[in-house]
C-alpha cells in the first residue's frame, strides 16, 4: 500500500470580522474611511504646528514630528487595502501579507498608537495650536 503525501500550500487567507450584510458596507466603509481621514489630517496638523512655530523647534518636538510622520505611513500602508477590500467584498489577504500586517502591528504601530493624544496634553503644542488657528505665527 502506498500513502501520498498532501503537498498543498496555504497561499491566501480569509478576511473576518466585517459583516457580510450588504446594508451595512456602506457604513462601514464610510466608519474607516472618516477615521482614515481623522488620523491623517491630526498627523499633519502636528507636523505644521511643529515647522511652523520657533518655539517648537526642540529635539523632543523633532521627534513628535517624526512619530507623526510614521503614523501617516503606517495607516497609509493599512488602511487603503482594507477599504479597497471592502468596496469589492474581498476577502482574502494572502499569507505573506498577513504575516507582515501582524508583525508591523505589533512591534511598530501599537507602541506608537496615536502621538496626536499626546500632544494634544502638551501646552506648547495647544498654545501653538492655538496661535496658528488665529493666523498669528
Amino acid at each position: 500500500m502506498q500513502i501520498s503525501e498532501n503537498d498543498t500550500q496555504i497561499t491566501e487567507s480569509p478576511l473576518l470580522g466585517f459583516s457580510e450584510d450588504p446594508e451595512l458596507q456602506p457604513l462601514i466603509f464610510g466608519f474607516f474611511l472618516s477615521m482614515y481621514l481623522v488620523t491623517v489630517l491630526e498627523n499633519l496638523l502636528i507636523i505644521l504646528a511643529t515647522i511652523s512655530d520657533s518655539h517648537l523647534h526642540t529635539p523632543m518636538y523633532f521627534f513628535l514630528s517624526n512619530l507623526s510622520f510614521v503614523d501617516i505611513c503606517f495607516t497609509s500602508s493599512t488602511i487603503p487595502k482594507m477599504l479597497v477590500n471592502i468596496q469589492m467584498q474581498g476577502k482574502l489577504i494572502t499569507y505573506a501579507g498577513c504575516i507582515t500586517h501582524i508583525q508591523v502591528m505589533y512591534t511598530v504601530v501599537t507602541p506608537m498608537l496615536n502621538p496626536f493624544i499626546y500632544s494634544l496634553r502638551n501646552k506648547d503644542i495647544k498654545s501653538a495650536l492655538r496661535r496658528l488657528s488665529r493666523g498669528k505665527l
